[in-house]
């Protein structure tokens, strides 16, 4: 039986984050493939769960690489393999179960709204009652850096939490197939280097961002800590009983 997690980057810059550290703490092996340093997306038979984070594709791209991607999520979906995809990762996701991907209404950037007001998604009753999001509460404070977003497939797909502004904010395909629009990963590190490098946040203000950052951190990290370890559970990579957040 495979027991390795497969992370693939989409982008050398959006890594695995706080899952990374939870993953070294309970000694679950990880494999990385970087696509965009010239890795390659593996069959995901050889691993017992598959995390796909985000990046600046889209999922409707005709690249080689991007149908190999869609392929491979198709193959997930198929086996049964649990599968946690990060905003382009939940797109991807939502491409290859039949549903579609299209530009947001709004682009969703930071940890505020336009209007000023904390960016937070809502849990639906399918999410509420989903083990993913067991013992957190119904609104999630999130960070947001997309400008595309997801209709669901006619069937098969649920909605798991919702957005004033996209609606589609956490998705799950099939029995333990999950999308998360919004970044739950992101470590203080990364976010100081996504500061350089993402063209979107080089324009915003960087001091006010890490004010935003520096509030929300605790909470921040509790709620992305609880989600990883609740998908490592339903992925059967952490039994229950172990160690949890703290």
């Amino acid at each position: 039986m495979p027991e390795q997690l497969l992370i693939i980057k989409n982008i050398a810059h959006e890594g695995p984050g706080l899952l990374e550290g939870l993953l070294r703490e309970h000694g679950i092996s990880l494999h990385i493939e970087d696509l965009s340093l010239g890795g390659t997306f593996p069959d995901p038979r050889q691993y017992q769960a598959v995390v796909v984070l985000g990046g600046p594709q889209s999922a409707n791209d005709e690249t080689p690489a991007m149908q190999l991607e869609l392929r491979q999520i198709r193959r997930v979906l198929d086996e049964g393999i649990p599968y946690l995809g990060i905003c382009l990762g939940m797109q991807t996701l939502i491409k290859a179960a039949g549903g579609a991907v299209i530009p947001c209404p709004v682009k969703e950037i930071g940890f505020t709204e336009s209007n000023g007001t904390p960016c937070q998604i809502e849990l639906t009753a399918d999410g509420r009652a989903d083990a993913l999001f067991a013992e957190l509460g119904g609104t999630l404070p999130v960070f947001q850096l997309h400008g595309e977003t997801v209709q669901l497939p006619p069937s098969g797909a649920q909605l798991l939490a919702s957005g004033s502004l996209c609606q589609n904010q956490a998705v799950k395909a099939g029995e333990m197939a999950y999308g998360l629009q919004c970044h739950f990963e992101m470590t203080r590190s990364m976010f100081l280097e996504w500061l350089q490098i993402d063209s979107d946040l080089r324009r915003m203000n960087h001091p006010a961002l890490l004010e935003q950052f520096d509030a929300l951190e605790k909470e921040y990290s509790f709620v992305g800590r609880k989600l990883m370890e609740n998908f490592l559970k339903i992925a059967n990579l952490l039994r229950v009983g172990k160690r949890d957040s703290k």
